[in-house]
């Protein structure tokens, strides 16, 4: 049906008729009872379309209208959850960026997670991640949804290390319990390549140095050992480009100080190799288009941007005033980088840095902060 999405007028007409049914059909079903739900079920995605057309349809609906489709059917639900979900987003022009914090009140001490709508420029609390408060995880983006990995804990004064994964879906607005780490560990590495999760080194539940690495497969909701590190490696941090793992960063049992060395694993051939001109005590750092950005704790002014093609470093300044140890955690929003300020004081804006930029115009503010101290973030798009 060619003239069904030629024209802007009539791609918003049916754009506007589901959002409709999906709130008909959400008041519907909180009221009716098991056997319509089954029925419903049973029925095509949208009564009188062709699939492809009622996927087109549902590929429109705004972003913050899915948790809402979600409960509509079973068959909306099991779509909306899956890969060709965000496919048809794509294809269609539709996705959106929302921009993810963990924050935390430096008042009350106490941490949740916020999203930052980026087409409403709102902001919204998530629902409260189960398991324990911990420190020294990970999280990454896996096919549009939200993974915290392992990390550790303290109860009544008592250290425990965890091999837990919690997974949150912005389509469902809902959090899940995925499959354990092999090995429980923290402060380790952390990216997904290809669709694929890797864990490497950190400490284990001894607080020793971890060797061991591996990876997720979420079409098995599986995690399976890899070949491990040629030395053992804590605190670091990972990053994938072409279809590589880069882990750098942190430190070694084998070297003095923190590590210069970059380890780097080639899915394709099962192993590691390594470079010698890595960061080092990165307190933060993002993958922006094909370069990665980290800002060292020892230079507070200056990002260190990383080019994989010829494994070259360039220094770009940043326009600091005051104090050289304000602190940054990094934020990535419409390819642009985002700088939160670690002073959670109301006078500092976020600063807002454009690679892509005319010489002299890469840097600006924005008025994007947490409602708290930004502990990580992370973007989402579906």
């Amino acid at each position: 049906m060619p003239g069904f999405i030629s024209g802007k007028k009539r791609l918003t007409e049916p754009k506007m008729c589901i959002i409709n049914t999906v709130k008909q059909n959400s008041i519907c079903l909180s009221k009716s009872d098991t056997g319509f739900h089954s029925q419903f079920d049973h029925v095509s995605l949208l009564p009188g379309l062709p699939d492809d057309v009622a996927k087109l349809c549902l590929a429109l609906v705004p972003r913050s209208s899915h948790p809402s489709m979600a409960g509509v059917s079973k068959n909306w639900r099991s779509f909306i959850k899956g890969k060709e979900f965000i496919t048809e987003r794509k294809l269609a022009g539709a996705v959106e960026e929302w921009l993810y914090f963990l924050t935390m009140d430096t008042v009350r001490k106490e941490c949740h997670w916020e999203v930052f709508d980026g087409v409403e420029r709102k902001f919204r609390v998530l629902p409260p991640m189960p398991g324990a408060v911990k420190a020294g995880f990970e999280v990454v983006v896996l096919n549009g949804k939200l993974l915290v990995i392992a990390g550790y804990s303290i109860a009544d004064g008592t250290d425990s290390v965890s091999s837990d994964v919690y997974q949150y879906d912005s389509c469902l607005n809902r959090w899940s319990k995925l499959a354990n780490l092999n090995v429980a560990r923290y402060d380790f590495a952390c990216a997904t390549v290809d669709g694929i999760v890797y864990v490497v080194g950190g400490y284990g539940v001894e607080g020793d140095n971890l060797s061991s690495a591996e990876v997720y497969d979420p079409e098995t909701d599986k995690w399976t050992l890899i070949e491990s590190l040629r030395r053992p490696r804590s605190g670091c941090f990972a990053c994938g480009f072409d279809g590589k793992l880069y882990v750098m960063g942190g430190r070694s049992s084998f070297t003095i100080g923190n590590s210069k060395f970059v380890d780097v694993y080639n899915p394709k051939r099962h192993s590691w190799c390594e470079m010698k001109n890595g960061c080092v005590m990165v307190t933060a750092h993002a993958v922006v288009g094909k370069k990665l950005f980290c800002m060292e704790w020892k230079n507070q002014r200056k990002l260190s941007m990383f080019n994989p093609e010829d494994n070259s470093w360039k220094m770009v300044p940043v326009p600091l005033t005051g104090s050289s140890s304000i602190g940054f955690r990094f934020g990535i929003l419409d390819g642009k980088l985002l700088l939160f300020s670690l002073k959670n004081e109301p006078e500092y804006r976020t600063l807002l840095y454009d690679p892509n930029a005319t010489p002299g115009s890469e840097w600006k503010t924005s008025d994007i902060k947490p409602s708290g101290l930004c502990l990580c973030s992370v973007t989402i798009k579906v």
